[in-house]
């Protein structure tokens, strides 16, 4: 499945944050998630962290894993991530 999704660039994430367009995304390991429908993303911010970047490295401090992201639709991947094939 992860093959067949697009890819968009960290520059192209960077729109999808809740400002400039309606998309809201994050990154994650590679993945790119439309949190959207999450009334705590709804405003492109949840907390301190901003929707269109690669949050990979910030969920180390976050109160919860990274199984919160299983409830997002991955909608692409991140081009050129070191965590994709």
């Amino acid at each position: 499945m992860e093959e067949n999704l697009p890819e968009f660039t960290l520059q192209q994430l960077a729109l999808r944050n809740g400002q400039d367009r309606d998309e809201v995304w994050v990154a994650y390991k590679g993945l790119i998630y439309d949190v959207k429908k999450s009334r705590l993303w709804r405003s492109g911010n949840h907390y301190e962290h901003w929707a269109g970047q690669d949050l990979t490295e910030e969920l180390k401090d976050a109160p919860h894993t990274e199984y919160v992201f299983d409830k997002f639709e991955v909608i692409g991947q991140v081009k050129n991530s070191v965590y994709r094939k």
